[in-house]
This record gives C-alpha cells, sequence and structure tokens, in this order.
C-alpha cells in the first residue's frame, strides 16, 4: 500500500533524488525548513520503506565499461525450475544491471553493462551454459541519452 506523503515530503524526496550525499543543511534550506523537521521526516520515510539504500553513483565508462546491451531472451520453458535457475543466472551476475519479465512475444529484457563485445561475448557464453533459452537477441546501445533513477514527484 503506498505511503502517504506531504508536499514537503515530495520536495525532499525530490531534494534526496538530486543528490542524496549533501549535507542536511542543504536540503532543509532547499525545502524551506529546518534540520530536525526534514531529519525526521527522513528517518520516517525511510522506515516506511520509501527510501532505500543510498548508495554512489558510478561513471561506468571512466571505470571502463563502455559497453551496454539490451537482452532480449525468449524461452520455451516456463516450469517453476526452470524460473529458478534463470532468476539465480542473472542474479549472480554483476554484469546485469537491470532485469524484467515481459509480456508479449519476448519473456525477459536484461540491461547488461560490459567492457566490451568481447566481455558481452563471455557474458552471454556463461548465461546460456547454465540455462537453455529458445533465442537471445542482444541490442548494443550507440549512446546513453538519458539514465536516471528519480521518479516524477
Amino acid at each position: 500500500m503506498p505511503v502517504r506523503i506531504d508536499e514537503t515530503d515530495r520536495k525532499i524526496l525530490s531534494e534526496l533524488q538530486r543528490d542524496a550525499g549533501r549535507p542536511l543543511d542543504e536540503i532543509a534550506r532547499a525545502v524551506g525548513s529546518s534540520k530536525t523537521p526534514v531529519w525526521n521526516r527522513i528517518r520516517k520515510l525511510r522506515e516506511a520503506g520509501v527510501i532505500g539504500a543510498q548508495v554512489a553513483r558510478l561513471d561506468a565508462e571512466a571505470l571502463g565499461f563502455e559497453a551496454t546491451f539490451f537482452v532480449l531472451i525468449r524461452t520455451s520453458e516456463h516450469d517453476a525450475a526452470w524460473q529458478s535457475r534463470f532468476l539465480d543466472a542473472v542474479k549472480s551476475r554483476p554484469e546485469v544491471q537491470e532485469a524484467h519479465r515481459l509480456a508479449g512475444e519476448i519473456d525477459y529484457i536484461l540491461k547488461v553493462r560490459v567492457q566490451n563485445a568481447r566481455a558481452y561475448d563471455v557474458f552471454y557464453q556463461a548465461l546460456i551454459a547454465e540455462v537453455k533459452v529458445q533465442s537471445v537477441t542482444a541490442l548494443l546501445s550507440m549512446e546513453e541519452i538519458k539514465s536516471t533513477l528519480a521518479l516524477p514527484l
């Protein structure tokens, strides 16, 4: 069930989405409040599960991860045992940044971040050795136009 949030909570969440590492004083000033009430609201939002883990967002290209592939997977297997093996395989691979089960002709889509095409092939070979799939289509992203985790509050 969604948590009820007011306009001040929305302002706080928007500021945190911009940069959660900013000092609390700056966030409080930006939302027009003082430090203690803002801290209490943030604590309550964390306890309610609205705010999850706070992590550093790294520059993938600066670290040598220059290739992003969107991997479309079709399977003829839909039993629980296959799905469990597939989910374990996907969750255990750090190259997979996102995985979604889809409605329609494609069963799953993965967002895979690797150094280059050779590294993608290593990932692909390991995946198909672990789980049987009907077909795999890999699409190389030529340019990232927009990437955000921010929700439209």
